[in-house]
């Protein structure tokens, strides 16, 4: 790796040089998605349907992406906001679009775990005795939306954020309390398969390389051991990837290892791996522009070095492309503490590069090559 956590250490500390890190601002004429694929690997981007109204965004994305996915607009709640009230409009107007400019699809997401982003109809609901009518609803909802897509969509977040970061253990919601929680998983994966048998099938959630995800890294892989022993038809383990300046920098585990040591075990179970929304939270950086950019990139540079060098990862998906449209500059649980908006994407809110977008496509090129 051209950097070390080392170096991003001494940077939030106030001591590194920025000029010291290799990145620049100059203009890559090279799309990421011709820089990816070269190498076997799809580029792509989340995009909400607000930010799809802008012809400049839309046009950064086209020229850079060949994958979509709907930021929210394909979520239950958005899809199903009152029982049997279905909105795909925005959605398909936005795949429409992309398909157009020769982009795939990804489905985001079948279930959204936290009892908070199902639909909230779904507390309410009269579930009646044993788990008949939750796997009823559960069977309906990934029916309707499989069949709707048919084969336009080839990958799909089923179940997004079951396990609980804090303890290690499965979340409980409305379906798991009458099901079980491994078993809502397996039921909502195999009713998946049936309905999209041609689509990669992938359990995502965002359990990172610090210390304080370790619960989390470790309620995972317990969860996949499960899903694997009945059967399950995971293909593959989304990575969120929402990384940045998280821990105390005086934590005393070598995050870069256990990271290593979390994806060495998903692979050895056979899983794929896919990066699914990166964007790097800059919080415990400096104001100053020019070394807080300095700072995401060498961040970015330690996490992608590590995790694109296991040719199991073979989509790459930002969440977010510009520091204006990103879900960091609004999500109150970790702001910066000067209120200052965060650079936390590859392009500024005037669409102009960064040294993230370098430190993107340094790693495109240094990746292994993937097999077909």
């Amino acid at each position: 790796m051209t950097t070390s956590r080392r170096d991003m250490l001494r940077l939030l500390a106030g001591t590194a040089c920025a000029a010291a890190l290799p990145f620049s601002l100059a203009a890559d004429p090279e799309p990421l998605k011709t820089i990816a694929a070269r190498k076997g690997l799809r580029f792509g981007n989340a995009l909400g349907y607000r930010d799809f109204k802008d012809p400049a965004y839309r046009a950064l994305m086209a020229r850079e992406c060949n994958v979509i996915v709907a930021e929210n607009e394909t979520k239950w709640p958005a899809l199903e906001p009152k029982p049997g009230t279905l909105n795909f409009a925005p959605a398909d107007e936005m795949f429409a679009w992309a398909r157009k400019e020769g982009m795939q699809v990804r489905g985001h997401t079948l279930v959204w775990q936290p009892e908070k982003w199902l639909p909230a109809w779904i507390a309410s609901h009269d579930f009646g005795q044993g788990s008949r009518e939750a796997e009823r609803l559960l069977r309906e909802h990934i029916t309707t939306v499989c069949k709707h897509y048919g084969t336009g969509i080839y990958s799909y977040d089923v179940v997004n954020e079951a396990v609980d970061p804090k303890t290690g253990d499965l979340r409980s919601n409305a379906f798991t309390q009458r099901m079980g929680a491994i078993e809502q998983i397996d039921f909502a994966f195999r009713v998946a398969h049936e309905q999209a048998p041609h689509a990669q099938l992938v359990y995502n959630d965002y359990m990172r390389e610090d210390a304080g995800s370790a619960k989390h890294r470790a309620g995972v892989l317990k969860m996949l051991r499960e899903l694997k022993a009945k059967g399950t038809p995971v293909h593959a383990v989304g990575l969120q990837s929402h990384i940045g300046s998280w821990d105390d920098a005086t934590q005393k585990t070598d995050p870069i290892r256990d990271w290593r040591a979390f994806l060495d075990e998903v692979t050895g179970m056979g899983f794929d791996l896919l990066i699914t929304e990166f964007d790097v939270n800059d919080r415990m950086l400096p104001a100053d522009f020019t070394t807080r950019d300095a700072g995401v990139a060498a961040l970015a540079r330690d996490y992608l070095d590590v995790t694109l060098s296991y040719p199991q990862v073979k989509d790459f998906l930002l969440w977010g492309m510009a520091d204006h449209v990103s879900w960091l500059q609004t999500w109150d649980e970790a702001p910066r503490k000067d209120k200052l908006p965060q650079r936390c994407c590859p392009w500024d809110d005037q669409l102009r590069a960064k040294p993230l977008r370098d430190a993107i496509a340094a790693s495109l090129r240094a990746m292994p090559q993937r097999r077909a």
